[in-house]
This record gives structure tokens, sequence and C-alpha cells, in this order.
């Protein structure tokens, strides 16, 4: 969805449709069930703020299981006009919430997806339990109960068994 800045009123503009976006992201197995955003001029500057809400196919980084993750964004970004310069723009701390418009035009459907991924996990897990791999015989231990005995530790790492109970406190 292309939004023409000039066009955002003085009172700004919502968009709370997640129809209204299309094809919001690139990938046709991410879902997106809910959209409120709020879009305000700021001069050049748009502040767009609100909530996204999808559903992305995952992998558990526990016992590898596909599962539908709910992923709940809350959008805080300023778009800014591109600068025209090609020199290296050096950025500061406040920069890394902005991010970038050309030719009077706002791609909300790339930003959309662009804080869906900002938003999920670093590491997945299918339920907060998973117990996840038996590192013996690898089932999946969320449905087997297997007999693995635990692997003996490796005797190299021995001499650091103790070393909590060694530092001097």
């Amino acid at each position: 969805m292309l939004i023409r800045v000039s066009d955002i009123q003085d009172d700004g503009l919502t968009v709370d449709d997640a129809t209204a976006l299309g094809a919001a992201y690139s990938d046709p197995a991410w879902r997106l069930d809910a959209v409120r955003l709020r879009l305000a001029r700021d001069e050049a500057d748009v502040l767009v703020t609100g909530e996204v809400r999808a559903t992305v196919p995952r992998v558990c980084g526990r016992c590898l299981e596909p599962f539908p993750a709910t992923v709940r964004a809350l959008v805080d970004v300023r778009v800014a006009p591109r600068p025209t310069t090609a020199d290296s723009v050096e950025l500061g701390a406040d920069d890394l919430d902005v991010d970038f418009y050309e030719k009077d035009e706002l791609n909300l459907a790339a930003l959309v997806e662009t804080e869906t991924a900002l938003a999920l996990p670093m590491k997945p897990l299918c339920r907060e339990g998973c117990l996840g791999l038996c590192p013996v015989c690898g089932a999946n231990k969320n449905q087997v109960a297997c007999a693995c005995r635990p692997a003996p530790p490796d005797p190299r790492l021995a001499v650091l068994r103790d070393l909590a109970a060694r530092r001097p406190r």
C-alpha cells in the first residue's frame, strides 16, 4: 500500500483495515491478522505509531517442530525523505527508529513487514515448557518418553565442575 505523504491531512491518517494493505508480506505464508496504525505528518517527516498483529510460521528452537507464531509488533517509527546526497551520513542513536521514503510515497506494506520481522523472537519456542530433543537418540521429548541415559560429562571439563564453589567471595 503506497501512501502519498502530501495527501496526509493535518489531523493525520488511521489505517486499521488489514485487507487494505493487500499482500503485506513478501512471504505468502505470513498472515497479517490486524493492523492499527496512525500516520501523522511532522513537516516533511511522517510519524507512524500503532500495532501490528501477525501469524508467522516458525520452527521451534528446541524440538525443531514447525508451529504458527503469533507476533505483536508495537510500531513507533519516524519516516523521513531519503537524503539526496551520495556521501556517507553519520547516524546517531535516535536514527535507529528512522526509515525513509522516496518520491513522496510511503510504502506502508514494507514498513509493516519490517516491523513484524523485527518483533520475531530470536529463539522461537513452540511453547514455554518445550522439552526439546534427546541428545542421545534425537527423539522429541514432547512426544516420546525416551529411556536413554544421560551422556556422561566430558572428562576434559571436570576441572570446571567446581569452579563456582572455588571462587573467592
